[in-house]
């Protein structure tokens, strides 16, 4: 039975290889695979936020990121796309801890055949769709799709692994919903549940798509998100207000949103633990929402 064609995202910067690759993998091509390649880790990571492929094939040593970095940024970037890994030289030690690290196989150039390619590429999808679907079943939260708390805190690890390799800051952003219990209880919990829906869908507007976004708890919700070159954090946070203002602004719902925000960035300790982050970002949510109720109080 034909199978059907897979679409493989080649990174590789040597313009040579990409060349031989591409012919040994056209001739007599029964598979079907449908090769794109691009030179550089930046061009790949705009390259797969427009979706559309079914693995990565990447060398770790490009023009703009070498070594396991490049493959960290990659994984973090598309967690649900499955990465087989190039190398020019076979290194035990390097290979069990990319596979350790998430990626799928570990190929050596001199040694891969196209039919071996083929069979690896295959192998790593099934493999792939099968983790994710058993993963899934444990690390989602059945009612927004977004991560729960046994989902964060073992992605966040892995983030914050990302973080000390590529020297990049981290910020733990942590929100609670303001007044659900009174959502709840005057309007019911299905409409309740809806709230909970559009908070998630705000912050995955939000926030980046490689950013970790879970639920806490709850009405309680968390994100990890790596420092990025061309935005805070705190514009960040800026712009999820200013989303729930839109929201209030426009929606039919018979209730209004509002969130208590709390935030811990570490940009030179990059030792810090989930955990303490966790607990900073929820310890300076709490200051908020005291200093709401506060000044609740003092108008009445």
């Amino acid at each position: 039975m034909q199978q059907r064609p897979i679409k493989v995202l080649l990174v590789e910067s040597d313009e040579a290889y990409v060349d031989q690759l591409s012919a040994g993998l056209s001739e007599g091509n029964k598979d079907g695979i449908s090769l794109e390649s691009v030179g550089e880790l930046s061009q790949a990571l705009a390259r797969l936020s427009q979706g559309g492929f079914d693995a990565i094939l990447m060398s770790l040593d490009l023009a703009d990121s070498q070594g396991m970095v490049t493959f960290d940024r990659a994984y973090a970037f598309a967690p649900d796309v499955p990465i087989v890994v190039l190398t020019d030289e076979p290194d035990e030690e390097a290979a069990v801890t990319t596979v350790q690290g998430g990626a799928q196989d570990y190929l050596v150039k001199a040694e891969i055949s196209p039919a071996m390619l083929v069979r690896s590429l295959r192998h790593a999808i099934e493999r792939h769709r099968l983790f994710s679907a058993l993963r899934s079943l444990s690390l989602i939260d059945d009612l927004t799709g977004l991560y729960n708390r046994r989902g964060f805190s073992d992605l966040g690890e892995q983030y914050l692994k990302l973080a000390r390799r590529s020297g990049r800051g981290v910020t733990m952003v942590y929100l609670d919903l303001d007044r659900f219990k009174t959502i709840n209880d005057t309007l019911g919990h299905h409409v309740g549940d809806r709230a909970l829906l559009k908070v998630a869908d705000i912050l995955r507007a939000t926030f980046r798509r490689s950013d970790i976004i879970a639920r806490l708890g709850g009405d309680e919700f968390g994100v990890l998100a790596l420092k990025a070159a061309d935005e805070s954090s705190e514009l960040l946070v800026e712009r999820l207000r200013e989303s729930i203002v839109d929201f209030n602004e426009s929606s039919p719902e018979p209730y209004q949103l509002s969130i208590s925000v709390g935030m811990s960035h570490h940009d030179d300790d990059m030792r810090v633990r989930l955990e303490d982050m966790v607990a900073e970002a929820d310890s300076a949510m709490y200051r908020e929402k005291h200093g709401k109720r506060a000044a609740a109080l003092r108008e009445r």
